[in-house]
């Protein structure tokens, strides 16, 4: 039996391990940071996750059969890079390919390379706030702007109004909203329609789809507030939300250029990848981002739908020999996110004891992914941010709802909030 180190500590990564765990293949499963959730899976040690010779330092003690990386800014930092060079089968991309997610303006750079549809496109350097703010003074409604560096989801701004583009716009090329992430900053053409995740497994040099979700981005019901990292997610995405041919569309229109222009570049990818994509009516589908791991909370709802296994799809993505077939179960799954007070954008209050679990976890199909957790004199307490994902699988999407929604509502911490239209607009 194998043994597999899981680095994070988000509900991505508690979903990743809880899948890992499930594997035929897998023994052991141990997180390096880990959580409360995590840790009932396995052994969690204490490791700074961007750091890159205190995770490998961890694996030397380890001896995995296999690493998964599951967040962005390990990967950017190069963990993968120190992990493979010490001998550790790693599943994730090294920090060339990770760039990818890492600047805005290089993605945005290697999509046109490519031609790859996207959305029309300016950078600006923080020594060009002139030139920023008459760019946006010259387009149409709706302005899009968006740090260039790694912002925790919350680096976008969307606005039908042209006084909130331009005071972004100088909080960002300032650093006084995301400090160096957002002195450059990558100015882009409204786009329209709705906005769906394409989630595909890499192995260097060609991918496997995996699924597609839909993640609801805004804090409170009916797409009002600001952005978050995803306060829920659904898959699959039914008809005509989403075209039947949209995924063979894009692997061959998106998917596969970018991973050609990317070994071109000597950034061959290997992991998992986010297109991001908006199903403008008129212009047809196009990219507006790539991020190059699972995304929180599609994973969520993506890892609970997955039949084969996600061990032998991890290794040979690691590898770089793509075999297995990715298989699904005919089930549909809703993840709702629950939030602590203040989130977003803070500051969160932490240290609240969570009442009920054990309650929602007897809904059945239901699993409770951990993210903003910590154990505190043996409770689970609230450490800020979005604390869970209260995940449900059903027959269809309908059932799975009415299950999220059933054990998120036997969940209590003061402040606790979380959207109550979760995949709503997908259903009849």
């Amino acid at each position: 039996m194998n043994k597999v180190l899981v680095v994070g500590s988000g509900g991505r990564e508690h979903a990743l391990a809880w899948g890992l765990a499930r594997s035929p293949s897998v023994g052991e499963v141990v997180s390096a940071p880990g959580n409360p959730g995590m840790a009932a899976l396995g052994e969690c040690l204490p490791v700074e996750a961007t750091s890159p010779d205190r995770v490998a330092d961890v694996a030397d003690r380890v001896r995995p059969d296999l690493v998964v990386v599951g967040a962005d800014p390990p990967l950017v930092a190069g963990v993968v890079d120190e992990l493979q060079a010490r001998g550790h089968p790693t599943c994730g991309p090294v920090a060339a390919a990770a760039r990818l997610e890492g600047s805005k303006k290089w993605m945005k750079e290697v999509l046109a390379s490519a031609g790859v549809p996207t959305a029309a496109y300016h950078a600006f350097g923080a020594r060009e706030l002139d030139a920023a703010l008459a760019y946006v003074d010259a387009m149409a409604a709706p302005y899009v702007v968006k740090t260039d560096g790694l912002a925790a989801g919350k680096g976008v701004i969307v606005t039908e109004f042209i006084a909130e583009a331009r005071d972004a716009v100088r909080a960002y090329l300032s650093g006084e909203a995301f400090g160096d992430a957002g002195r450059t900053c990558v100015i882009e053409e409204g786009l329209h329609g709705p906005e769906l995740s394409l989630f595909v497994l890499c192995d260097g040099r060609d991918a496997l789809p995996i699924a597609l979700a839909q993640d609801h981005k805004r804090a409170f019901d009916g797409d009002e507030g600001p952005n978050t990292g995803g306060m829920g997610a659904y898959s699959p995405v039914p008809a005509p939300v989403a075209p039947p041919d949209l995924v063979d569309e894009m692997m061959e229109r998106a998917i596969r250029p970018t991973l050609a222009e990317l070994r071109r570049r000597g950034a061959a990818f290997r992991g998992f990848l986010y297109c991001g994509l908006m199903l403008d009516p008129v212009k047809g589908p196009r990219v507006l981002e790539y991020n190059v791991r699972f995304g929180d909370p599609e994973c969520q709802v993506v890892v609970p739908r997955l039949a084969s296994d996600l061990y032998a799809h991890c290794l040979e993505s690691a590898d770089g020999r793509i075999e297995t077939k990715v298989v699904l179960d005919d089930v549909a799954c809703v993840g709702v996110c629950l939030a602590s007070a203040g989130y977003p954008p803070g500051p969160d209050h932490v240290g609240d004891v969570i009442e009920g679990l054990a309650a929602a976890a007897a809904v059945p199909g239901v699993e409770v992914f951990h993210a903003g957790t910590k154990l505190v004199d043996g409770q689970v307490t609230t450490n800020g941010g979005r604390v869970l994902t209260v995940s449900a699988t059903g027959p269809d999407l309908a059932a799975a709802r009415d299950r999220a929604y059933a054990a998120a509502a036997r969940i209590s911490w003061p402040g606790l909030h979380y959207r109550r239209d979760i995949a709503a607009q997908a259903l009849p």
